[in-house]
């Protein structure tokens, strides 16, 4: 219609000459001609292309190049599994690798950005090529599976009992896995629908799991990846089968939580049954924890909390492919390091994915199998049950010549070893922010430095030298900073009320060895004003050790106000450490009573420089948490965990060594272990 509204106007102009209208005209409409399809086929693209976008708006993602965390996308109500391209070739074979030669493995492989952890990853097979999926992709079940293409093998999968009357009846989302040796000794499952809890207790009930290890949180990113299976409290049921909790505790890196499990059968009995679910709560929204060091503990205590008699390990995350394929290789080729002193990781992965497609989902799961093994293979199981800790320190210190050190010093020096990051001190690093660090070595890194509000209109003010410490329980529980500066209390203050602290615990005294250690940043009488801050002395109480004050601190925009206690401890020599634990264990015990009247808000702990002392006095508090909890302690992991979120966290092999008998004078003190609770 528009062709030919175009071409009535052009006919209808005046011609001058035959010859013109011949030549000139007929080119000049040709050239509107060929100008006016392009427009009409352009405009007929467009609307195709729109219609169609209209009709596919629910379009399923089946593969991306980019990143994706934890290999999962989801978009809308349609979802599926991102599956990384793999290598054109896949028969190139990697060999076992003798545990000797895993640390040189894992630097050739890790370098390049992990270039050939890449390669390697995307070698293996994807799956079975004999599998199928027949069941799974049954009308009745497609609905059962969270993503569409992450399917159970038939050959497999696992087969619930059917009920009577009930299509289909026998399928869950969930496949056999082998262990190192033992056949079947996993079920890798999706994390439960909210239609499909019931199939997921009677799968556990039915094949006498007594033990649920969960990967995934139930929402990640505002995204769902698991509905809550489970009761928060009292009981529920779900199909035939009730779940009541018995039991709840929560770590800094997993939960653990005890149910009561009864089954109502067609006669009416109930017979009730112990179910454990460990939950690890650490994987964070992108990629691979951090470091492995919370992923072996759980791994420990999955193994101590299943019982020999019961039936396979339920394991899973979201899709029951990536996080969960992850667990179960660390956890086979531990045993394999033990019984054949190597590794297979790459054979073990291409065996167990012909029972379930894509165990191990992305190529950074791949590479923190490796570096699970390595800090396995490095530092091994150095957990110790209180009983066994004068043996250990017997061992530790030559009993032939007590101030003989050889084993500590061994120990600690592979704490010295451990490389710091200084690609990760950016922010501390900037000319702007270096005047604000007390000592130049310990500067926060980036991922969990402590970051203030900015200033409006001033640049680099969101900057302390402090970083955020894990407790035994909770995430980011301590503040561990450097002693102020005259240019830095203002900052100090400003975040013990950004971060909502109600302690301060200080360890240094203001001048040691005629050296300024740490600005008084508290008035001696009445009150002194910091920036926006007003803080005022309320008490000053003289403990044994320790002295207690109690300070108001006021921001004086907003007229609000807020109690601060502040336990400063005088039991630290100026050369050395303190002469006995009772100091340390009293001061613990205060800040701890402390916390629970003012809520768990961080806790600042400063010595001079935020490292050496400060670094054992969170030690100590997470030993002597646990220690009371569970009757275990683990000294070494515990100063190596902080020494990767602070550098030179429990700087000498006497702090070291303090933090061993400080334990031991505790258990002295609490020689009944039922005190301890």
């Amino acid at each position: 219609m528009v062709l030919v509204f175009f071409l009535s106007l052009t006919t209808a102009q005046p011609n001058t000459t035959t010859d013109g209208y011949s030549s000139e005209s007929s080119a000049y409409i040709l050239l509107i001609l060929l100008g006016l399809s392009v427009v009409v086929i352009f405009l007929g693209l467009l609307t195709w292309f729109c219609l169609r976008l209209k009709n596919q708006r629910k379009a399923v993602i089946t593969a991306v190049d980019k990143k994706v965390p934890n290999g999962i996308l989801e978009e809308q109500e349609q979802q599926t599994v991102v599956l990384l391209p793999r290598s054109p070739s896949t028969s190139k074979k990697y060999l076992p690798i003798p545990v000797d030669s895993l640390e040189e493995e894992y630097r050739i492989r890790s370098a390049d950005d992990g270039k050939l952890f890449r390669e390697e990853y995307s070698s293996l097979p994807g799956g079975s090529t004999q599998g199928t999926c027949e069941e799974a992709n049954k009308d009745e079940n497609k609905e059962k599976n969270r993503y569409p293409n992450i399917l159970p093998y038939d050959h497999s999968r696992v087969i619930l009992t059917p009920i009577d009357g009930v299509p289909c009846s026998d399928y869950v989302n969930a496949s056999y896995i082998d262990g190192y040796t033992d056949k079947n000794k996993f079920i890798a499952a999706q994390g439960p629908k909210q239609d499909t809890v019931a199939d997921f207790w009677r799968m556990i009930w039915e094949q006498k799991s007594a033990t649920i290890v969960m990967l995934t949180n139930l929402k990640e990113r505002k995204e769902d990846k698991c509905y809550q299976y489970w009761p928060d409290q009292g009981c529920w049921t779900y199909g035939n089968v009730r779940v009541a909790v018995e039991d709840f505790t929560a770590l800094v890196d997993y939960t653990i939580r005890k149910f009561c499990v009864q089954y109502q059968a067609s006669d009416g009995t109930k017979t009730p049954r112990l179910v454990t679910q460990l939950h690890f709560t650490s994987w964070p929204d992108f990629g691979v924890p951090f470091s492995p060091i919370g992923m072996l503990k759980f791994l420990k205590k999955v193994k101590q909390v299943n019982p020999s008699y019961a039936g396979p390990i339920v394991v899973h995350c979201s899709a029951g492919v990536g996080r969960t394929g992850t667990f179960i290789v660390i956890d086979a080729m531990i045993d394999m390091m033990y019984s054949e002193k190597k590794v297979d990781v790459f054979g073990f992965v291409s065996r167990i994915r012909e029972q379930r497609s894509q165990l191990i989902q992305t190529d950074l799961q791949y590479s923190f199998v490796y570096q699970a093994l390595l800090e396995y293979f490095l530092y091994g199981d150095t957990e110790l049950d209180v009983s066994s800790l004068e043996g250990h320190l017997d061992k530790l210190h030559n009993t032939s010549a007590p101030m003989d050190r050889v084993g500590l010093e061994e120990e600690f020096k592979k704490l010295t070893n451990m490389r710091i990051m200084k690609e990760n001190m950016r922010t501390g690093n900037l000319p702007a922010n270096m005047k604000k660090n007390r000592v130049l070595q310990i500067i926060p890194y980036d991922f969990n430095r402590v970051i203030l509000s900015m200033k409006r209109g001033q640049e680099f003010t969101d900057y302390i030298n402090a970083s955020f410490i894990d407790g035994y329980r909770q995430k980011d529980y301590f503040i561990a900073t450097q002693g102020p500066l005259a240019h830095t209390v203002d900052d100090f203050w400003r975040m013990v009320w950004e971060w909502k602290c109600h302690s301060i615990v200080m360890l240094t005294e203001l001048q040691e060895r005629d050296q300024d250690k740490c600005l008084q940043y508290w008035p001696t009488e009445d009150s002194v004003t910091y920036g926006d801050f007003t803080v005022e002395i309320k008490g000053d109480t003289l403990c044994d050790t320790f002295s207690l004050r109690d300070l108001q601190l006021t921001f004086r925009p907003e007229k609000q106000t807020r109690l601060v206690r502040q336990f400063h401890f005088h039991g630290w020599p100026e050369i050395g450490i303190p002469a006995e634990g009772k100091g340390m264990i009293d001061i613990i015990a205060a800040v701890q009573r402390q916390q629970q009247q003012s809520g768990n808000h961080p806790i600042v702990v400063h010595c001079s420089a935020g490292a050496g002392r400060t670094g054992t006095f969170i030690a100590l508090s997470n030993i002597l948490e646990r220690v009371k909890a569970e009757g275990l302690l683990d000294v070494f992991q515990t100063v190596k965990s902080l020494r990767m979120q602070r550098p030179h966290m429990v700087q000498t092999v006497e702090q070291y060594d303090f933090c061993y008998r400080v334990v031991q004078d505790f258990v002295d003190i609490f020689s009944d272990y039922a005190n301890f609770k």
